[in-house]
């Protein structure tokens, strides 16, 4: 299954936040819409800041992180890929690098996210569907 696919099923809305929004406001987008990161995005910058960014924030700076600039506190090194990456191979890298949430970027333009969650809900699905296949065949004959 390509990332195409799950674009098309959940949407391609992507929450942003600006780099100068404080983290403060940035949770509170987290926590109101029920996500687990947003994309800082202007000015040039692009940036992930996630709940891993906000608990990491907090153990090494405090409370005093919540006034502070997004941008200080963000993950900047932004791993992305593209509609026709397979969901597996989206999966794999967020594996290795120990990240949850994938920007879908083609030649310079933001086109969606997919979240670890969505990554497994495909794969769920995929397999599912494959099994019904394979039943299918093996009671056809």
């Amino acid at each position: 299954m390509k990332v195409e696919a799950v674009l098309q099923g959940k949407g391609r809305d992507v929450v942003t936040v600006a780099p100068s929004a404080t983290v403060a406001e940035a949770v509170d987008v987290i926590h109101n819409k029920r996500i687990g990161a947003v994309l800082v995005v202007g000015d040039g910058t692009m940036g992930i800041f996630s709940e891993r960014d906000v608990v990491r924030g907090i153990a090494e700076t405090g409370r005093e992180m919540l006034d502070r600039p997004v941008s200080e506190f963000m993950t900047s090194v932004v791993h992305s890929c593209t509609r026709s990456n397979t969901v597996q191979e989206v999966m794999g890298m967020m594996t290795r690098r120990r990240i949850r949430h994938v920007p879908v970027i083609e030649d310079g333009v933001l086109l969606g996210i997919v979240s670890i969650g969505d990554a497994v809900k495909a794969r769920i699905a995929e397999t599912e569907l494959e099994a019904s296949a394979l039943k299918e065949y093996i009671t056809a004959g």
